[in-house]
């Protein structure tokens, strides 16, 4: 009987074994995958060539369920703004790990197929679901306050923002709050014909990023409405040269896609 014992426990000890020991292996099987036809295969050729497309299918045809296989697939088409295709993929993605792709989903659904309302369910999924997120230097209420604000509803925009940019004095100091957080905390105030507030706020953004050339631009438009005009046409002239200097968002995605209230020069009349 106690030999029965015995045999009972080792069994159930190695049965407990088990889960950990085939999750481990079946890493190590995927990232074996991502390392032939990732890195040893797309990468080696720019996003835009089929041999891209070509080797991820190679490895997806081996394991349909690698996340980042998916990921990388739809990349080329967000920056190619095809759209449809590119949330095909990516949704994939996120079926396979959503903590790592529904908060990223809900950033291209804002800056990039620019579908506000989508946008803004797919945050409040991840965060009902996950807590608070980060993208690209700035929180998923940052990019909230841009759904609002690109939806019209600037004082819901204004109201996030500033709980971020408080947030961020309190725990890093006000040098360390992201001068785009200035930059469209002062855009709401704009919006909303608070123009003297406006200012303030793309001045504390242009004294951390003092070639901001959108800055520049809606701070003269500020100051024009206050009857300002020499003052307002010397900022809209810096802010123009400053512009053709190179100097404007710096964010990554603003490569590909023009970020709201982002201004494109090409049309702007300076005298």
């Amino acid at each position: 009987m106690k030999s029965i014992q015995i045999l009972s426990m080792f069994v159930w000890f190695a049965c407990a074994g088990q889960p950990k020991e085939i999750a481990a292996s079946k890493e190590k099987e995927q990232q074996a995958i991502i390392d032939k036809y990732l890195k040893a295969g797309a990468w080696n050729h720019h996003y835009l060539e089929k041999e891209w497309q070509r080797w991820i299918d190679l490895g997806i045809q081996e394991d349909s369920t690698i996340a980042v296989l998916w990921q990388q697939k739809a990349m080329p088409y967000w920056k190619t703004r095809k759209y449809d295709q590119a949330k095909f993929y990516f949704r994939k993605a996120v079926q396979l790990d959503r903590r790592n792709y529904l908060g990223r989903f809900a950033f291209l659904q804002c800056i990039f197929s620019k579908n506000y309302e989508e946008a803004l369910r797919t945050f409040n999924l991840y965060k009902r679901e996950f807590g608070r997120g980060f993208e690209q230097d700035h929180s998923h209420e940052f990019y909230m306050a841009l759904c609002y604000l690109q939806l019209n509803e600037p004082s819901r925009a204004l109201k996030i923002l500033t709980v971020e940019v408080e947030t961020a004095t309190k725990e890093r100091g006000r040098d360390w709050v992201h001068f785009v957080d200035l930059f469209y905390l002062g855009i709401c105030r704009f919006e909303l014909g608070e123009t003297e507030k406006a200012i303030r706020a793309f001045d504390e953004a242009l004294r951390l990023y003092p070639q901001f050339s959108d800055a520049k631009y809606y701070k003269a438009k500020c100051l024009e409405a206050l009857g300002k005009t020499d003052q307002a046409k010397a900022f809209m002239k810096a802010g123009k040269q400053d512009y053709k200097n190179g100097y404007s968002f710096t964010e990554d995605s603003s490569l590909y896609e023009v970020y709201p209230y982002q201004v494109t020069w090409q049309w702007k009349i300076v005298d």
